[in-house]
C-alpha cells in the first residue's frame, strides 16, 4: 500500500464539497510524458491506496520483463475516521487511510515497451478497478 513516509501535518482540514470545483478539468499531469499508452481519468473521484495497488497488480502482469510502467498519482491526503460507538465532541478521529483526489483529465498510469493491443487490454482491465470513468490515450 502507498502512503507517505513522513508528513508535516497528520490531519488535513476538510475541503468544501463543491461539485463544480471537482468537475473542473485538471491543469497538471494531463499529457502522456513517459510512456506511449496511458490511462486517463474522465470523471472525478478519490483514489485510495488500495485501489491504486489493485490497478498496479493488473498492469504489472502485462509488463513482463520488457515493458515499463509509470504510476503518475500518489495518495498523500489523509482521511480520518472516528472509532465505532464514540460520542460526539471528543475531537477529530485518527488517520484511517490516504487518498489522491482525481479531477478529469489527469493521467493515472503510463505504459511503454508493450504491444499496443496488449497495453490497451490491460489498461481497460485496470480502469475497471478504479472508481471513476477512464479512457485510454496515446502519445502520438
Amino acid at each position: 500500500m502507498l502512503f507517505p513516509k513522513k508528513v508535516k501535518y497528520r490531519k488535513w482540514q476538510t475541503q468544501r464539497k463543491s461539485a463544480s470545483r471537482l468537475a473542473r478539468p485538471d491543469t497538471r499531469g494531463t499529457t502522456v510524458v513517459f510512456g506511449s499508452v496511458a490511462l486517463k481519468a474522465v470523471s472525478s473521484a478519490r483514489l485510495t491506496s488500495n485501489q491504486i495497488e489493485a490497478a498496479r497488480k493488473v498492469l504489472t502482469r502485462a509488463t513482463a520483463k520488457t515493458g515499463k510502467l509509470w504510476i503518475r498519482v500518489f495518495p498523500d491526503r489523509p482521511v480520518t475516521q472516528k472509532p465505532a460507538e464514540v460520542t460526539m465532541g471528543v475531537g477529530k478521529g485518527d488517520p484511517k487511510y490516504y487518498v489522491f483526489e482525481v479531477r478529469p483529465g489527469r493521467v493515472l498510469f503510463e505504459y511503454d515497451g508493450v504491444p499496443e493491443a496488449v497495453a490497451r487490454e490491460h489498461l481497460r482491465k485496470a480502469g475497471m478497478k478504479l472508481p471513476m470513468k477512464t479512457t485510454i490515450v496515446t502519445s502520438r
